[in-house]
């Protein structure tokens, strides 16, 4: 006889900032969440080592140390933790069917996945050991604790422009590399940018690609190796007599080739979502801002969010997604006692 599978009122898909906010309040509303860790535990902020600007923590606070803080406080408040990566949700019945990669099935009132954004990376040499240590995919988290170094920033979109842009503020020179000759930004910020090389504060590396981050854990990012070929693409030309490899100073590396929304699992259910991945939420004003168009799913954190991608709107998004979650279960819990008594009038 199969065994029927373990019932939640409520689980909660990823512990990263969203993922935790979303079951301390969860927790809090008595709503019993079961929080599944994911692919990345913790999500993207374990790999930085200083949060600077994370609201409450004015000296700063080690990524790992913010998450197992707020994973002491979820559990604390009765929310329960578990490794488990989720592979489907089977939203043609209620309640709804997950499952996790290793087999283990749950049925849940609601859902709400909170799974976070994978940053894309090259695969470098040095790419492993430097991450969090020089090497970063968030320009705005980390910018500041290079001040008046060298930057390299690898990308030519509208991400690798704005994240040049703004680390101007900090950076001696900010050097974009960008594999091919044409950028894929917007005009608007290849215009922006531009006006910054003609300042002197960009210097852009067409036709060049990233091969190699040298370095230490201890002292960082001492320089890269980089290759350029008059017609793009260098890394598959390495053996052609007009790739040129070099290397080249920098203090920090910061990736903007984008980020890949973990929703798969998703993939057959009703949940919406756009041409990259990203799950559409209603948005707007007023409540139900995190509900997709399957009542009962909701989205938060960087699984939704793919412009403001910060710990702190994470865990505003996650906060939001509880207490839409739980307005749903109320009403549900209402219309079923409604119908028991509807049930209980019809057998008089």
């Amino acid at each position: 006889m199969t065994e029927s599978p373990e019932h939640r009122r409520l689980i909660v898909a990823g512990t990263g900032i969203a993922g935790l906010s979303a079951a301390i309040y969860a927790a809090r509303s008595n709503n019993d969440p079961l929080v599944l860790e994911g692919v990345e535990p913790g999500g993207q902020l374990t790999l930085t080592t200083d949060v600077a600007n994370y609201p409450g923590f004015p000296d700063g606070i080690a990524g790992p140390d913010l998450v197992n803080n707020m994973k002491e406080q979820a559990t604390q408040f009765g929310a329960d933790v578990d490794h488990g990566v989720v592979v489907d949700v089977d939203d043609s019945t209620r309640p709804f069917t997950v499952e996790l990669r290793d087999g283990t099935r749950y049925t849940c009132d609601a859902f709400i996945a909170a799974s976070g954004a994978s940053a894309r990376t090259l695969g470098v040499p040095g790419e492993d050991e430097l991450m969090g240590y020089g090497l970063s995919t968030c320009a705005t988290c980390d910018g500041a604790f290079f001040r008046d170094e060298e930057m390299l920033v690898v990308g030519g979109g509208d991400a690798a422009m704005e994240e040049a842009n703004f680390l101007t503020k900090f950076a001696s020179t900010v050097h974009i590399a960008h594999r091919r000759e044409e950028f894929r930004a917007e005009d608007y910020w290849i215009d922006r940018v531009n006006e910054q090389v003609d300042e002197g504060d960009i210097e852009i590396h067409r036709n060049t690609e990233l091969l190699e981050i040298h370095g230490s854990p201890e002292e960082g990012v001492d320089h890269v190796t980089l290759a350029e070929h008059p017609e793009g693409h260098p890394s598959e030309k390495l053996d052609d007599a007009d790739t040129r490899s070099y290397d080249f100073d920098v203090g920090a590396v910061f990736y903007a080739i984008g980020h890949t929304p973990n929703a798969e699992y998703l993939d057959g259910t009703g949940v919406a979502t756009d041409e990259e991945g990203y799950i559409i939420t209603q948005g707007g004003r007023g409540g139900g801002q995190t509900a997709t168009d399957v009542e009962g799913i909701f989205g938060a954190g960087d699984v939704v969010d793919f412009h403001y991608q910060q710990a702190a709107t994470a865990g505003g998004m996650g906060v939001k997604a509880a207490l839409d979650a739980d307005d749903y279960l109320e009403d549900e819990a209402r219309a079923a006692a409604g119908n028991e008594v509807e049930a209980a009038a019809d057998d008089d």
